[in-house]
């Protein structure tokens, strides 16, 4: 019985447990363990090993003013259970990820917790993520990414990475990896702006002659002069509109022949089909695609190319996919510059 202001001597966790330690692991007898920890109570220890044995080491912590829900060894650890859920909620799964994703999210949380248990729970080393924050402060690429944004704004924002690489060591003299500049153009925010191309709006004359989709969207040819595709575009040159009319063929995308005119009109597509016929002599079985266009829909057209030997094929109608190659060669070139 405890006598009123009788002191007892308080042991410390660790003491507790290297005590359990010695003990069970060691083979150390209970008054060798007292003698070598400086525990004067013979029946000290034989408390803690009880205890031990009923509730393993949460029996061996100090429940003084800790709150009574923790007192009870179920509730704790199903507290326990309950943080650790609403963490993986919060944080998401603290595994998967990249590094750059676990630093980012340790880097969040970091003011409210111990650096090295954080650095367990994510799977990362400490100095992998005190390397991250240092990297973070000090911006590598800055002056890359001033080079790049420069030369993008110098071309108004027309030009993917590609020609942007060429146009950064044609300009200033710096060679750049293509997949450096595109990486930095996607932090950057910035890409190469695409237009559809502008076409003139005609009312449809079903009086016209429209051919069959002989194409059917097989872009490949086996030899030259087997598949040529066509159409025609229009370029804003100050003031004025030009047209242009260009014929390619699918073997190489070569462009066969083109022609440049001021009106959009029959004439133009047929002095393109004029140069195209004055270079290949043969033509004999070729497929000429194009849409329906009333250029392409006209007496003159279909009246011409019979003439030699080639076959015209058209798309459907509203189906710019049925000519695809072409309207990505325009689209391509659409803003380029006009000389």
């Amino acid at each position: 019985m405890a006598i009123k202001g009788q002191k007892f001597n308080t042991y410390s966790e660790k003491i507790k447990k290297e005590a359990i330690r010695l003990h069970t692991v060691e083979g150390w007898t209970y008054r060798k363990i007292n003698e070598h920890l400086g525990i004067h109570e013979p029946g000290r220890m034989k408390r803690w090993m009880r205890k031990y044995r009923e509730q393993g080491e949460f029996g061996l912590m100090d429940q003084r003013g800790r709150r009574k829900e923790y007192i009870n060894q179920d509730s704790y650890v199903q507290n326990l259970k309950r943080e650790n859920e609403l963490l993986k909620k919060v944080l998401g799964n603290l595994e998967g990820g990249s590094k750059q994703e676990r630093f980012q999210i340790m880097e969040k949380v970091a003011a409210y917790g111990d650096i090295q248990k954080l650095c367990h729970v994510f799977g990362v080393s400490r100095s992998g993520f005190y390397a991250y924050v240092k990297r973070k402060r000090i911006d590598r690429d800055a002056r890359a990414k001033k080079q790049v944004l420069q030369t993008y704004q110098r071309y108004e924002g027309k030009y993917g990475y590609r020609q942007l690489q060429l146009f950064l060591w044609r300009d200033q003299g710096i060679w750049m990896n293509h997949k450096k500049m595109l990486r930095l153009m996607q932090r950057l925010g910035i890409q190469s702006r695409i237009r559809r191309k502008r076409r003139s709006s005609s009312s449809y004359a079903p009086a016209q002659r429209v051919a069959e989709n002989l194409l059917k969207r097989d872009f490949r040819a086996e030899k030259p002069n087997q598949k040529w595709v066509t159409d025609i575009t229009q370029y804003s040159v100050g003031e004025l509109w030009v047209y242009l009319s260009a014929i390619k063929d699918l073997f190489n995308n070569e462009i066969v022949a083109y022609e440049i005119g001021e009106r959009n009109d029959n004439e133009l597509v047929l002095r393109t089909f004029s140069k195209a016929f004055a270079k290949q002599k043969d033509v004999t079985g070729l497929i000429v695609h194009s849409d329906q266009e009333f250029q392409y829909t006209s007496h003159a057209y279909h009246d011409m190319l019979p003439k030699v030997g080639a076959r015209i094929s058209m798309s459907r109608r509203g189906n710019c996919y049925d000519n695809a190659s072409m309207e990505s060669f325009f689209s391509l070139g659409s803003f380029y510059n006009v000389y």
